[in-house]
């Protein structure tokens, strides 16, 4: 139970992080900054509640540990304690590699858009037969 709030108060801290951001940027770029302030006062409220779960969160584990330390020896509780810190480390990168992919699809995607028709079409069911060899 413990892990699988773990798992989930992470991914929440860095979607609300990174939605945060993108309003940040837009707030930056646009006009229409009033729309965008109150999603951005939204985002912030949520994001300080995600905290706020966080650290809830860190008082359950020490509790967590405390009883696994009392019933596991040294090794298993070694192997627990890197379980959990590795399960946020490899949370954190998954959501960095699928930003980072989103990006490169939206760059591939600007890129394909400014080339002529008759380039476009051609170049588009190229990537997309590279793109299917990947997923496979």
């Amino acid at each position: 139970m413990f892990v699988g709030d773990l798992d989930k108060v992470v991914s929440l801290l860095l979607s609300l992080s990174g939605r945060l951001a993108r309003v940040e940027n837009a707030l930056n770029s646009l006009e229409d900054g009033r729309t965008l302030t109150e999603k951005r006062k939204l985002l912030m409220r949520q994001h300080d509640d995600a905290k706020e779960l966080k650290e809830n969160l860190d008082r359950r584990e020490r509790l967590v540990f405390a009883i696994m330390e009392a019933h596991l020896d040294t090794e298993n509780l070694d192997d627990y304690r890197h379980f959990v810190k590795m399960k946020s480390a490899l949370i954190i990168e998954q959501r960095k590699l699928d930003d980072k992919i989103k990006l490169g699809e939206e760059q591939l995607k600007c890129l394909t858009e400014s080339l002529p028709p008759e380039q476009r079409s051609r170049n588009v069911r190229l990537l997309q037969s590279q793109k299917n060899i990947f997923i496979i």
